[in-house]
């Protein structure tokens, strides 16, 4: 997985252009007027967008993340200061310069930092005088760390544990069309599917059998919480709070979607969870209850994705 977040082929980079146009196509987010009250006569009181000053954006492995976060951070009007992982120091140096390197002179190549050694960031941390938000990209571990490290507010969100629930009224050719991209299309990624859930009702029915069986021919290992480990016989998962990030994913079967959404608050990363269901009332009950930033009905988590919602990154 970590290869696979590191490698920066042709197809990724004309991606990683096209997403850039996006943003420089964008409206200009800054001082654009969100409201204006006449709160007493002749006292106007104007609210609108504006930069939240210097970033300081620690990320692990993925290069690809430098060029998306020094383009939000230029079209929105923030300084930047990027630490990547040393894994691909020599990829981010240089899209570092190639990026600093059409930066006009009265805006300044100064804009955007990148910080090269890992002994830098202690002091960096002290710095809240100077630095006005941390945001943390990768693991729990690090994100943890950074918290403990700083006075600087910090914006972090650690683990991708998201989850696909197929609900019994699911229409189970479109339930494997989803499951299948949610977890095949890019493993590595955070919005990859990492545990599946399941109606009981659905347990031993050829469609939940067509399934497993296209998961396991794309090389798919799946483990199973207690009651999919006694019932289908797969290998019993140590913790429902597992990140894969590879070709495997935990499945578990659930009473109804009220259990599937204790199951999701209760383990997930409050990340991207979907419902495959052709029940309504189940679908809203789902879209409602579910503590995530990303709640989908009938569509891959794979499309918790930036570009995908229009915002270019």
């Amino acid at each position: 997985s970590l290869v696979a977040r590191m490698t920066l082929k042709a197809g990724k980079i004309t991606s990683l252009a096209e997403s850039i146009r996006a943003i420089a196509d964008m409206e200009d987010p800054i001082s654009h007027t969100l409201k204006k009250t006449e709160v007493a006569k002749d006292l106007v009181f104007e609210k609108m967008y504006c930069p939240l000053g210097v970033l300081l954006i620690i990320f692990e492995s993925r290069p690809d993340a430098l060029v998306q976060i020094a383009a939000l951070a230029i079209r929105s009007g923030n300084g930047l200061l990027l630490k990547g992982g040393k894994e691909a120091m020599r990829s981010n140096t240089i899209l570092h310069k190639v990026i600093t390197s059409v930066i006009p002179d009265v805006v300044g190549k100064k804009l955007i930092g990148l910080v090269k050694s890992k002994d830098e960031i202690a002091d960096l941390l002290k710095l809240d005088d100077v630095i006005d938000l941390v945001i943390p990209r990768g693991s729990n571990r690090l994100v943890s760390q950074i918290k403990a490290q700083t006075k600087i507010p910090v914006l972090g969100h650690a683990d991708g544990i998201c989850h696909v629930y197929i609900d019994k009224s699911a229409d189970m050719d479109m339930a494997k069309r989803i499951v299948l991209d949610a977890k095949v299309d890019y493993p590595a990624a955070c919005n990859a599917m990492e545990t599946l859930l399941v109606h009981k009702d659905l347990n031993k029915t050829e469609g939940l059998d067509d399934l497993l069986m296209e998961l396991a021919k794309e090389g798919v290992v799946i483990y199973g919480g207690p009651v999919a480990h006694d019932t289908l016989k797969v290998p019993k998962v140590d913790s429902f709070h597992h990140e894969y990030s590879s070709m495997a994913c935990t499945l578990e079967f659930v009473d109804d979607v009220q259990s599937a959404i204790d199951h999701i608050n209760r383990y997930g990363s409050a990340h991207t969870d979907c419902i495959i269901t052709t029940d309504t009332k189940s679908a809203d009950t789902f879209l409602q209850q579910v503590d995530s930033a990303a709640v989908f009905h009938n569509a891959s988590t794979r499309f918790c994705d930036g570009t995908r919602f229009g915002l270019g990154a």
